[in-house]
């Protein structure tokens, strides 16, 4: 539909119509780069080799390297992170919020949406939550149960009562409006380029409307670059707690000593062996295609999370996760401005030391992963969004997986503390490991038999859910390297993305455990949040300059500045 344009003439309008054209060199002679930008490809497999090599063959002076930084580059930017992050939710909110900018289509006006909002919400929910649900669902509230700010100031006591409103605040502030903010961000910036000027649907589109054709070349190079590196790093903290969790389900599952060490930790063999299944099976995915290999197993995803999510609401504490969901809106919100614009700092007390150390372990930790995290998520998202206002897109994004959060952390989580709290548990829950703490639950919420029976479930959606985050985050980080485009992919490409990750999430497992993936992703996700904070600031400006242009008859798509007699 071609949008209507008044009779204006070029030179009397304000501003001129948007940048339509971002051409980007590929190789298109053939060869093993056949498609490809090798500007960005290459640097990117350099330095994610590099990383990988330093971990392997000097893994003293990483694990080093990396205590060091713990201590300085991470304290130091946390402010960086703790502002960026509040200022993105603001930015999210307006965008939807203001009547003119909420009614913008993201593709061309009267353009229908591909999926409808069933599906749309399905695919929401899957994109990088399932993993840190298994995971955090009953983690999350456990630790913060166990010591949070308030706890820590001594307004109230550890394992309480009075914890447990104060748990669900710090819980439903990580997972909530701030992890969506960001990715919507991205994806909006990415989208709103892609689908209205046609521009490759790229990291470095978003910026386009700042830098314009600067980003075609060297400029726009470095920031795919950045946004391949953080995507490695951000699905390798995914993978490690998703791998911690597979082993410690084998364990329960009685498949061997040899998967836990004595300190409950993996074995590096027990991290070796599940790596290479894992990671074996999500590069076959992506061998397969999006049509199969990741649609097939996305399905499966859905159905074992719903059936899992039941018998919690069934046979766990429903009413009590209920009403830790309403409590806990209620609490979120009313406090949402205060915790998300807090940024601790030491005092020289014991207090003042623990509260920044919990901030840095907890908060920065959430902000840098959902930051490395939104290169792989925000692309998915933009690709699956074309069609729907910017009201819709930010509303559906924002609301609807942090529900979907909440409703797993009140039901799943909240069963465990009930169980604690009443005796039954005895503190078998709360004193395992994170990544053992799911399978705990299930272990005093069931009989043996039964609770085998769905801690296998579990090790099964595990495999599902680490699978498809592999496979896709291959697949997007080739998009990335191939400058929007999916045609001429070739199957060493994906061979070496899935080997990368494999080696990333081995090697910092076996230096220094989940830690030294952390640290790793806080300090690479550092040079992608200042692209996120460009985001923020493009996508303003996208939106602001079309409404002028509308308001002047300028035209705001591609579709239409074809009929524009100046042209861009």
């Amino acid at each position: 539909m071609t949008q209507q344009i008044p009779v204006t003439n070029a030179g009397d309008a304000p501003v001129d119509p948007p940048l339509v054209d971002l051409p980007i060199e590929t190789c298109s002679k053939g060869g093993f780069y056949d498609g490809f930008s090798r500007q960005v490809a290459i640097p990117s497999k350099i330095i994610v080799s590099l990383l990988i090599m330093w971990a392997i063959f000097f893994p003293v002076q990483a694990n080093e390297a990396l205590t060091a930084a713990n201590s300085s580059i991470i304290s130091t930017f946390s402010g960086w992170y703790v502002y960026l992050v509040a200022a993105v939710m603001v930015v999210a909110l307006a965008l939807a919020i203001i009547p003119q900018t909420g009614s913008l289509r993201i593709g061309n006006p009267g353009e229908t949406p591909e999926f409808g909002r069933f599906s749309w919400f399905s695919m929401l929910f899957g994109a990088g939550i399932g993993i840190g649900m298994l995971t955090y669902s009953t983690g999350e509230p456990l630790a913060h149960f166990a010591n949070n700010p308030d706890i820590i100031r001594g307004m109230s006591e550890p394992l309480s009562q009075e914890a447990v409103r104060t748990a669900y605040i710090y819980s439903f502030l990580h997972w909530g409006l701030a992890a969506w903010a960001i990715y919507g961000v991205v994806g909006l910036a990415i989208g709103y380029v892609a689908y209205r000027r046609n521009l490759p649907l790229t990291i470095r589109s978003a910026l386009a409307p700042l830098f314009g054709k600067v980003m075609s070349g060297n400029a726009g190079h470095v920031v795919d670059i950045v946004a391949v590196v953080a995507t490695i790093l951000g699905v390798a903290v995914t993978m490690g707690l998703g791998v911690e969790q597979f082993v410690a389900g084998l364990y329960r599952l009685g498949l061997g000593e040899w998967l836990i060490n004595a300190e409950g930790s993996s074995t590096p063999v027990a991290i070796v062996v599940s790596l290479i299944l894992l990671v074996g099976a999500s590069t076959l995915s992506a061998l397969s295609g999006v049509g199969r290999g990741i649609k097939w197993l996305s399905n499966l995803n859905m159905g074992l999370s719903f059936a899992l999510l039941a018998l919690f609401a069934i046979v766990g504490s429903g009413l009590l996760g209920l009403e830790l969901l309403g409590t806990g809106i209620y609490d979120y919100i009313r406090t949402l401005p205060q915790t998300a614009l807090t940024l601790f700092s030491s005092d020289g007390s014991e207090t003042g030391d623990a509260l920044v150390q919990w901030q840095l372990d907890w908060s920065v930790f959430y902000w840098a992963w959902w930051i490395a995290f939104a290169p792989f998520v925000g692309m998915f998202i933009a690709r699956i969004s074309r069609g729907r206002t910017v009201r819709e897109y930010v509303l559906g994004v924002l609301l609807v997986p942090s529900l979907m959060c909440f409703v797993w952390m009140t039901l799943v989580g909240g069963t465990a503390i009930d169980l604690e709290l009443s005796g039954a548990a005895g503190g078998s829950i709360v004193g395992a490991n994170m990544s053992d703490q799911l399978f705990a639950t299930l272990a005093v919420l069931l009989d043996p038999a039964m609770a085998s029976i769905v801690s296998g479930l579990v090790v099964l959606l595990l495999m599902t859910y680490l699978i498809t985050s592999a496979d896709s985050a291959i697949l997007i980080v080739n998009t990335i390297n191939g400058a929007g485009e999916n045609e001429g992919r070739r199957g060493t490409h994906i061979l070496f993305w899935g080997a990368a990750l494999a080696f990333v999430v081995g090697s910092m497992l076996i230096i220094g455990g989940i830690d030294a993936i952390r640290i790793t992703m806080i300090i690479g996700a550092l040079p992608f949040s200042v692209v996120v904070a460009l985001m923020a600031i493009s996508i303003v400006k996208a939106i602001a300059f079309d409404i002028i242009r509308k308001r002047h008859g300028v035209p705001t798509t591609a579709l239409a500045c074809e009929d524009w007699g100046a042209g861009k």
